[in-house]
């Protein structure tokens, strides 16, 4: 739904892992074997990966300041479960969070995070405050106090709900 680019980094992926699910129209991209299969989601895993889905919105929205749409497992219960290790670049010495098992979404995404976590991106990707949207955008205005996944959309909805109640 939205216009804005991707995400940077890892959080590209657990944008795009949120927005399989158009919570609008109920169409959910992980219904279909080609949706499943960008994310690499096996249909074994597809409870697994509606689970993450879900507590990752969650963690979105608070990060914009709004409570959950629902009741989930908590986003740390699921990520603590991800095994990780730290890959050191032999040339440079550099260090970083990786996927034990690469390839596995859970993993990923939490070496996704504890990424986003060391640049200070982690609280810039939110969930989008309309009740029938929670789309997952990165949120690059200056002060981070984006509201909407879309201005043209989401935005323009709230805006003239709010003045058509004023007019009442």
């Amino acid at each position: 739904m939205s216009e804005r680019s991707a995400a940077p980094g890892g959080l590209a992926l657990v944008e795009s892992l949120v927005n399989t699910l158009d919570i609008e129209t109920g169409a959910d991209s992980l219904d279909t074997p080609e949706g499943r299969g960008r994310l690499g989601i096996t249909e074994a895993g597809l409870a697994e990966a509606r689970e993450l889905r879900e507590s990752l919105r969650a963690a979105l929205l608070a990060h914009a300041g709004h409570p959950p749409h629902r009741t989930v497992t908590p986003l740390g219960t699921l990520l603590a479960r991800a095994p990780l290790y730290v890959a050191v670049d032999d040339h440079d010495g550099s260090a970083r969070l990786t996927a034990a098992d690469a390839g596995a979404l859970l993993s990923e995404v939490a070496a996704a995070v504890a990424e986003a976590l060391v640049a200070g991106t982690w609280t810039r990707l939110k969930a989008c405050e309309a009740d029938t949207c929670h789309w997952a955008y990165y949120d690059r205005s200056p002060a981070g106090r984006g509201r909407w996944c879309s201005m043209q959309v989401c935005g323009a909805r709230a805006k003239m709900r709010r003045y058509r109640a004023r007019e009442r």
